[in-house]
Parts: C-alpha cells; sequence; structure tokens
C-alpha cells in the first residue's frame, strides 16, 4: 500500500462575510437514528472543505445525538450550514453556540 502525502487544506474564503472573524461553532443535532444520516450532516462541512475538529455521536434508541465542533469558519457561514442541516428531513432539531460560550440550555438556566 502506497502512503498518501497530503497537502494542508486550504480553508475556503467566505464571500459574504470577508471581514468577519473567524470563529468556532459548536452544533447538536438531534435526528432520527437512519444509517446514511450522519454522512448527510458531515456532508454539508465537506463540500465547504471544512474538517470538523470533533464529532460525537450517541445513539439513543431511535435517535441520534451528534455533536460536532467546528473551527475556521465565520459565524455567518456557520448559521447558513446550520440551516442547511436543519433543513434535512430526519433532523428533529439543531443547535448552534459559539464553543467557547456555555451551551444555550446552560444560559438559560443561569438567566433563570
Amino acid at each position: 500500500m502506497h502512503a498518501v502525502e497530503t497537502n494542508p487544506s486550504v480553508t475556503r474564503v467566505d464571500a459574504w462575510a470577508v471581514n468577519s472573524a473567524h470563529c468556532q461553532a459548536h452544533y447538536r443535532i438531534v435526528a432520527e437514528a437512519e444509517p446514511d444520516v450522519l454522512c448527510r450532516v458531515l456532508n454539508y462541512f465537506a463540500l465547504q472543505f471544512l474538517t470538523p475538529q470533533q464529532v460525537t455521536v450517541n445513539r439513543e434508541q431511535d435517535l441520534l445525538s451528534i455533536d460536532i465542533v467546528m473551527d475556521g469558519l465565520s459565524w455567518h457561514r456557520a448559521q447558513v450550514i446550520g440551516e442547511k442541516i436543519r433543513n434535512l428531513i430526519s433532523v428533529c432539531s439543531l443547535d448552534i453556540w459559539p464553543a467557547d460560550c456555555a451551551r444555550p440550555e446552560a444560559v438559560v438556566a443561569i438567566a433563570q
């Protein structure tokens, strides 16, 4: 088997938010536990030449809980990708927040 030499990936320029700083986004997705749902979710990042920093998947009965940490994209692009994922028929819910902040549930609990 031959070793394949890879070049570091070049991040795609965000034409809608050229002057925006890059952030680290955390996605929390709940989807139906179908064999292809993880590939369909991750494909939205692959189409933008983005590789997640971390992906965690847990199956509980008929649902998948998918946590994705992604860096190297503007907050606008993170939200656009989130909306595309949310529109997948198998996705029940999606939350997105900057990874350096507390989870949305934690923020709500602290506020109450």
